[in-house]
């Protein structure tokens, strides 16, 4: 399977906090989906120095690349405008 570093940057307008909280059942939803799926392999929130969200960082595995666009096409945190920058690099996990 092909592994991918996803890093999302939410969007910092007023707000944007308590929109990325509102979405973030659906968002959790769709990981659990992928976990229980074995695409799901890491995730987390990227925090602030007042410990605030202001971001994720993903590490995901499909074994094709139109499988990731599909979970790009169908993610809460991109579709609902949770995350303004989303950059996905390919990733290889080490096996220690």
């Amino acid at each position: 399977m092909k592994q991918y570093l996803i890093t999302g940057l939410d969007y910092t307008h007023e707000g944007a906090l308590d929109h990325r909280m509102t979405v973030r059942p659906a968002h959790f939803e769709m990981a659990k989906k992928l976990k229980a799926s074995g695409n799901f392999l890491l995730g987390g929130a990227i925090l602030n120095d007042k410990e605030q969200m202001i971001g994720s960082t993903l590490v995901l595995q499909f074994e094709q690349e139109e499988e990731l666009q599909k979970w790009m096409d169908e993610e809460p945190y991109i579709q609902q405008k949770v995350w303004e920058k989303v950059e996905v690099k390919p990733f290889k996990v080490a096996q220690v």
